[in-house]
């Protein structure tokens, strides 16, 4: 077989295993996501389940090229090769739908086992375990450049998802053609693993050795190596999902802006084991210096807040400081002998960093200060790299002092005027009194991240006027009203403050489904709306969706969908299946207003697709109110009679809901944010 065709095979091979492995983390999410709602809570466990899985695949790669020789390695992983194939199709088995009482984090985990476990398992070994073939060949010394090939292909699959294959095709069609994929895979491996075993049972002499001129090392590692290889991936993971957290909660809620991090992130890995020619430390290193102490200052400054600027700042960040991190990494790669251990200890470095920002911060830190802590221990890494020589040593410390200065003052600054700040798995929570020139106008807010969760006036004679969103005339206020004089039955989805039960009366029955147990604790201690309504307040914790299927009809006269504020749009919550459920809890002239309000995603069009498929009626209520205590809003009200619609004051305050052209009505099965952006 010419040189060619097998330099062929085995690229083909990296690069279709980079690219599923990618692929099939947000397919796998999306189907299980109505599920178990709470897409913050799905995805973090999918990822952890990810990070776990790769980094035993590396493990087993280590093992098995360092105990068990060519032939055996080759039985061994051809016959898992074929017993994966059991798994297909990876669609999601009815049987693991959870009937509420099952812990979700534990159930989660074990259907990502039984759907994907093995497949994801031998698409982890992939990348190392035949690049350690490709050391025996005798093209052995450019080994590296195909771990480059498999984060380009990784990169390719993480902007090919969203932009080509979600909006064409259904979770179903995009299942089966993974499990079609996954059989070409499995036959370019095996081949691959076959072929070496065959031709190159055991390394070549010289094989694993690099050109002179490379900076990569031939000697046995030592631990400081091992400990510099597991410290620079750790430090780069920390940075990605710091900046991630702190772009998308602090700076803007825009939908997508997680692409740009994880881009940027994905391409430093491209650019440094492509080869040594883009790693240039006289350019990185002063840029990379340049870059921390202008992302530290804007933590604690406008400068990082602002997204005209703090966009570019963070991701320019993010970008030279991963080019320093994997580029000092890539100049510390050894032989091939030691290439397996390698990448063990990179995957493991990642998982640590990973693990340090989405699981044990949320439960340490009070607010999103670990990019904080990350920029200065970047900057005392560079202290230990450059031990031998004083004057970088001294440079990076006194970087490493100005990045927890910076930090020192962000505490300072979110303590100012900060009454409550609590933050768990869901996010960062505050409450802060802000006075607008005259003690009748002074409130009281609640944020979730940069998203303005509600206000109540401080003033007594005030407290139980509706603000912000939930005006008189807004969309729900209007529903409210509209519903009968007598006793009425009103369903909230998502609390907030509870501003909307000052609309409660006597009678009346509010009941509201909230994900997050901080909020019911913030909207009792730090507000009065539920305290001074006069209707009766019930309460159920957990995902709205998931408590409705559950529950006998509720009869609601007015369910309000107010959950789509943010970045994190929780889908599940407004497709065709959920509106199914909604309507089995409606009375025949009930009204379902959904809360739409966004800047980056146009909201409306979807629930009039929606709705029109099922023959219902709908009504978009646009509010811009003169008082400054309310917010324009924009309300979808969605009814099986029409003539709720027609009364007086909805329709005079209806509007057209401008259509999106080739927009079909979102299920469970298909749908796509990137369609509805504005």
């Amino acid at each position: 077989m010419r040189p060619a065709i097998i330099k062929a095979l085995f690229a083909g091979t990296i690069f279709t295993s980079a690219f599923l492995l990618f692929l099939v983390q947000p397919l796998i999410a999306k189907q299980i996501l109505p599920w178990f709602g709470g897409s913050a809570a799905v995805w973090s466990i999918c990822m952890v389940f990810f990070q776990v899985v790769l980094l035993a695949g590396y493990a087993y790669s280590d093992w098995v090229t360092r105990r068990l020789g060519a032939w055996a390695q080759a039985k061994l992983h051809v016959g898992l090769l074929l017993a994966s194939l059991a798994f297909l199709p990876i669609v999601t088995s009815a049987r693991w739908k959870p009937t509420g009482s099952e812990d979700p984090t534990l159930w989660i985990l074990g259907l990502l086992l039984g759907t994907i476990g093995l497949p994801y398992f031998l698409l982890s070994t992939t990348g190392p375990l035949v690049q350690s073939w490709v050391a025996r060949t005798p093209w052995g010394a450019q080994v590296y450049r195909y771990f480059s090939l498999s984060n380009f292909a990784s990169l390719a699959s993480l902007l090919s998802y969203p932009v080509l294959i979600e909006p064409r095709s259904t979770l179903v069609q995009q299942a089966w053609g993974w499990s079609l994929a996954y059989g070409v895979f499995v036959l370019l491996c095996a081949a691959t693993t076959l072929y070496v075993a065959r031709h190159w049972a055991a390394p070549a002499r010289g094989a694993g050795e690099l050109p002179s001129g490379t900076v990569t090392k031939a000697a046995r590692p030592g631990l400081g190596d091992h400990l510099m290889w597991l410290a620079l991936p750790a430090l780069g993971s920390w940075l990605l999902l710091a900046i991630t957290n702190h772009i998308t909660q602090n700076v803007a809620a825009i939908p997508f802006l997680w692409v740009l991090p994880l881009s940027v992130y994905l391409l430093s890995f491209v650019l440094t084991f492509e080869s040594d020619r883009w790693y240039r430390r006289a350019v990185f290193v002063p840029l990379a210096a340049v870059m921390l102490a202008l992302c530290a200052f804007g933590l604690q400054d406008s400068l990082g807040s602002d997204l005209r600027t703090a966009l570019p700042i963070y991701v320019v960040g993010l970008f030279a400081l991963c080019m320093f991190l994997h580029g000092e990494m890539s100049r510390l790669r050894p032989g091939s002998a030691y290439l397996t251990r390698f990448y063990l200890m990179l995957s493991l470095g990642g998982a640590l960093g990973g693990v340090s920002v989405g699981l044990i911060a949320p439960h340490v830190l009070p607010a999103y200060y670990e990019l904080g802590v990350g920029l200065t221990l970047c900057a005392l890494i560079g202290a230990v790299l450059w031990r031998q020589r004083r004057v970088g040593m001294a440079a990076s410390l006194a970087l490493a002092g100005a990045s927890a200065w910076f930090l020192f003052l962000q505490v300072n600054v979110d303590a100012t005027g900060v009454r409550r700040m609590q933050r768990n798995f869901y996010g960062t929570l505050v409450t802060l009194d802000t006075q607008r020139g005259s003690a009748r106008d002074d409130v009281r807010q609640m944020y979730h991240g940069s998203v303005k969760h509600g206000e109540q006036y401080l003033a007594p004679e005030r407290r139980r006027e509706p603000t912000t969103y939930y005006g008189p005339r807004s969309g729900v206020g209007l529903a409210i009203s509209a519903a009968p004089a007598s006793s009425r039955q009103v369903g909230l989805i998502g609390l907030g403050a509870g501003t909307l039960a000052t609309y409660g009366r006597a009678g009346d029955v509010y009941r509201v489904y909230e994900i997050n147990p901080e909020v019911f604790d913030l909207a009792d201690t730090e507000f009065s709306f539920l305290a001074d309504s006069r209707a009766r307040i019930e309460r159920v914790l957990g995902d709205a969706r998931l408590a409705l299927e559950r529950e006998p009809a509720q009869a609601f006269d007015v369910l309000a969908v107010d959950a789509f504020s943010g970045d994190s749009v929780p889908i599940h919550l407004i497709t065709s299946e959920a509106m199914d459920v909604y309507l089995r809890h409606m009375r025949p002239e009930g009204i379902v207003a959904f809360h739409v309000t966004n800047r980056f995603l146009a909201l409306a069009p979807v629930v009039e697709k929606i709705a029109q498929a099922k023959g219902l009626h709908v009504a978009l209520v646009h509010d811009e109110p003169a008082e400054p205590g309310l917010r324009n809003t924009d309300w979808v009200l969605v009814a099986r009679d029409q003539a709720v619609l027609t009364r007086d004051a909805i329709r005079i305050a209806s509007s057209t809901i401008d259509p999106i052209p080739g927009l079909e009505p979102w299920t469970d099965d298909n749908n796509n944010l990137f369609s509805v952006l504005k």
